[in-house]
């Protein structure tokens, strides 16, 4: 969901008409363009935003500019703003960013990363102001801003100004030069500057000495003069004003606010201290902020701008404003001093009129803000569940938990939404913990309550959560039981909860190879999730798609299907759907034999795996790099990659990878002649393929059939097209291995026929020399022999390794008396004639002929003799 964007935060605010030009600070700060950080450091009042957009009205250079405020502590709101303000210069870049952090807030990294490709190699700088930085209290976001300034590219420059020094690297950019700064010693007037700001944008006319004294006074402190001098207008006195000007700061702006505010008629300081509850202001906002105002909105704020009354215009046409934050600090201050002494209106009142103008203009989050700063909590609940989707999910996680956080049990108890909320925003954050309390919690609460609609579609979000804990746990039987309640329950419109739930039932289903279930669900998700608009579950229920039509042996259509999802995933930006596609696509390339592109795939899909948390993805990308080691020969490395990805599966009890490990350390203990350890891995994890190649590993090809035969009509009667390819793999090495040899080329040939179609090559190289040899013994006159030649030229390339041993030749295969029978065919004797110089019956002969034939895999006299002579099977 894109968060909204207040377009005011991003507007150039334009120097005052009557401020005092600094030139040779301006010089200063072009000097410095090479520096990857400017940062104007300093405490309120010393004219940093003043500075920076006097330098941006002058400087030929490209600037963007933030201004910040508490709101963007939440780390997807930050970002979304952050590029949106690069985007008033060069309106396409970050899009793939922005799409990103809109779709997966906690992959900030991955998104920058997007943005510093995009913005290296552009023609022109651009230089990023982020103004009042100081209200940014999450480490998250500093460190962040720490990873894009050590991978600032030379397109990009940033300038922060902040009343305090940020938490970001600045000894090590200034070791390396990379960090410009002004801080207070610089920005404080000169006695020259504080006369010009006095005498000619204040219009005082005050001597050279008095001048004096209240620079001596303010220590040049600009915002500490532009209180003197409002409150000098209306001195008599002005010698016994600034002798008596003294004391700290925080006393001076005491005094010097009840100066100014005292000699503003009754309506512009009630104006002032009722609009100052508001971040930013608007003429129809403070309208309906006092209704009763004597004069409009817009012409009041016109007149505090010409009145210097310390009011910021946040745009070019002067619609919006903000105050200057001391003096909004103050005012608020002095308001509560001032409601404590009425009845009317009350801070609550004030509060509730603003969310009201705010809502009915569709502003939804600053609508809740000030809902919950009056404490309305049935307002606040509503406003949380938005128009369309949650506002958690719009960016407003921070606002909304820091609320919650405050508010007492009792309140949870009375509006157990809140409850639900309160899970799920934490869900959201990854803080996982405390989140089933918070479930039993809502439950206890529903109980006291009547059960209507509201509280049926809460009972619904509280199984979808539970699916979701669930889900990283890959409990297929807890996802499917809380996913079933939460549809049972859930209200027919409310399409984000059940969309997802339709996915993670698949997901279930796919878990317990319930595949006919799991597609269903899928389409469904795809269905609800189309029309919904949440193109996330799509994605997400396209992947699982991806990975049945893997398991149908449909290849090609899978790898179509993952190219769907990474096309839109480039514009949507969404971790979880690129890793599996990418991990799907590495399967793919491996079982096809083209490692280069499989390493590739690979390679990104570990990318978007180690952005997600409490998944299994890092250790399935683990497994798929295992296997192109193993498939490269390099067996240490992949034992070691394995070794490291079991002990995370147990970590994190990632259930359906600790099989999937095994199988393929098996694979490398038969490659090293470990067979006794390659055994007892495979009968821990009850894996049939890796059972049976070990019993032909120990010449028990007996063994190694009767384990494959229940698997194998197991997988047919479930239509589990994957098993049933590499069950039958196996058996073909089993029955050659057992002496039926003509039994075991009919099948090999059968699956040839799939394989070539499907695009398996993989499935044949891993079983090394013995499958070579097989392939070798196909009558090269066959339907498959040109697959069987590409095979077997893919072999050559290969170094095929020995997993089992070496099967025994035709010759081995063939009876003393079927190779006698095969000599007498090759010499042109008859049937009757073998009969009389074997003297054997004639039925005995054709029995031997059958034989011999199936062995050779022929059909006539003709080409037995020529397979049998291409063999060297005939002794002439």
């Amino acid at each position: 969901m894109p968060i909204p964007i207040l377009a005011t935060k991003l507007h150039l605010p334009q120097p005052r008409p009557n401020g005092v030009a600094r030139p040779h600070l301006i010089a200063r700060f072009e000097a410095a363009q090479h520096c990857g950080l400017r940062l104007i450091s300093a405490p309120a009042g010393f004219g940093k935003s003043s500075l920076l957009s006097e330098w941006q009205a002058n400087t030929q250079q490209q600037v963007a500019w933030l201004a910040l405020d508490e709101g963007d502590n939440e780390p997807s709101r930050f970002f979304s703003y952050l590029i949106h303000a690069i985007q008033t210069i060069v309106p396409t870049l970050g899009v793939a960013a922005l799409r990103l952090i809109q779709t997966q807030p906690n992959a900030i990294e991955q998104a920058l990363i997007s943005l510093i490709n995009e913005l290296s190699g552009r023609n022109e700088t651009i230089n990023l102001v982020l103004d009042d930085y100081h209200v940014i209290e999450n480490h998250a976001l500093d460190q962040a801003l720490s990873f894009l300034l050590e991978h600032l590219p030379a397109e990009l420059r940033l300038i922060i100004a902040t009343r305090e020094d940020p938490n970001l690297p600045l000894a090590r950019l200034r070791a390396r030069g990379q960090l410009h700064e002004l801080r207070s010693a610089d920005l404080r007037f000169s006695l020259a500057e504080a006369q010009q700001f006095l005498n000619n944008a204040m219009h005082l006319e005050l001597s050279g000495a008095e001048v004096a004294a209240l620079e001596a006074r303010t220590e040049g402190w600009i915002a500490g003069l532009q209180l003197a001098g409002l409150s000098m207008q209306h001195q008599t006195d002005r010698p016994s004003f600034i002798a008596s000007f003294t004391g700290s700061h925080h006393f001076v702006m005491d005094y010097l606010l009840e100066e100014v505010l005292q000699h503003q008629p009754p309506a512009i300081q009630q104006f002032l201290l009722h609009s100052s509850i508001l971040n930013r202001m608007c003429g129809s906002l403070c309208d309906a902020l006092l209704p009763n105002n004597e004069r409009t909105g817009q012409s009041t704020l016109e007149y505090l701008e010409q009145a210097n009354m310390f009011i910021v215009a946040l745009d070019h046409e002067r619609r919006w404003y903000r105050y200057h934050h001391l003096f909004g600090e103050l005012l608020r201050q002095r308001l509560q001093r001032s409601l404590a002494q009425q009845t009317t209106p009350s801070l609550e009142a004030l509060h509730i009129r603003a969310s009201n103008w705010f809502e009915h203009n569709e502003l939804e989050i600053e609508a809740f803000e000030h809902a919950a700063a009056a404490n309305a909590i049935e307002r606040a609940e509503r406003l949380i569940e938005g128009k369309r989707v949650p506002l958690q999910f719009q960016g407003a996680l921070l606002p909304i938990m820091y609320w919650l956080q405050g508010l007492p049990t009792s309140v949870f108890n009375q509006h157990p939404s809140l409850w639900v909320t309160a899970a799920s925003v934490w869900l959201a954050t990854g803080q996982v913990n405390g989140i089933e309390q918070r479930l039993q919690a809502a439950e206890q609460a529903l109980a006291t309550h009547e059960q209507g609609p509201k509280e049926q579609d809460l009972i619904g979000r509280i199984a979808a959560i539970r699916g979701t804990l669930a889900l990283s746990q890959n409990d297929a039987n807890a996802i499917i039981a809380q996913s079933e309640r939460a549809l049972a329950y859930l209200a027919l419109d409310n399409l984000s909860f059940r969309t997802s739930t339709v996915w993670k039932l698949g997901y279930a289903y796919q878990l317990q190879d319930q595949r006919n279930a799991a597609k269903q669900a899928y389409e469904q998700a795809i269905n609800i999730g189309q029309r919904s608009g949440n193109l996330v579950t799509v994605l997400l229920a396209s992947i699982g798609l991806g990975n049945l039509q893997e398991s149908d042996n449909r290849l090609t259509l899978a790898a179509a299907t993952y190219q769907q999802v990474l096309s839109a995933c480039s514009q949507l930006g969404l971790p979880a759907a690129n890793c599996g596609a990418e991990l799907g696509l590495a399967r793919i390339y491996y079982q096809s034999n083209q490692l280069d592109l499989a390493e590739q795939h690979y390679q990104r899909a570990l990318q978007a795996a180690q952005l997600l948390q409490h998944t299994d993805r890092e250790v399935a990308c683990q497994v798929v790099k295992a296997r192109l080691l193993i498939a490269q020969g390099q067996l240490e490395q992949a034992s070691l990659l394995l070794e490291q990805a079991q002990i995370a599966a147990q970590q994190h009890r990632h259930s359906t990878q600790p099989a999937k490990i095994a199988a393929e350390q098996v694979r490398i203990h038969l490659l090293r002649g470990q067979i006794q350890a390659a055994q007892q891995l495979a009968q821990n994890h009850n894996l049939a393929i890796s059972q049976a190649q070990v019993y032909l590993a120990q010449q028990q090809p007996s063994a190694a059939l009767a384990v494959l035969k229940p698997a194998l009509e197991q997988a047919q009667a479930n239509g589990w097209h994957d098993h049933q390819l590499w069950l039958s793999s196996i058996q073909c090495l089993g029955l050659a291995a057992l002496g039926e040899h003509g039994q075991a080329l009919q099948m090999l040939t059968k699956m040839l026929l799939h394989a070539e179609a499907k695009g398996f090559v993989r499935l044949f190289l891993d079983h090394g020399s013995a499958m070579q040899n097989l392939l070798a013994s196909i009558n090269p006159q066959s339907a498959q022999a040109a697959y069987r030649d590409f095979l077997l030229s893919q072999f050559a390339h290969e170094n095929p390794k020995q997993l089992y041993p070496a099967a025994p030749s035709l010759l081995d295969l063939l009876s003393q008396r079927e190779r006698e029978v095969l000599e007498l065919i090759a010499q042109g004797h008859s049937n009757q004639a073998i009969c009389q110089q074997l003297h054997l019956a004639l039925d005995t002969v054709k029995g031997h002929n059958r034989r011999i034939f199936e062995k050779l895999q022929v059909q006539r006299r003709t080409e037995a003799v020529a397979r049998a002579r291409e063999l060297g099977l005939l002794s002439q």
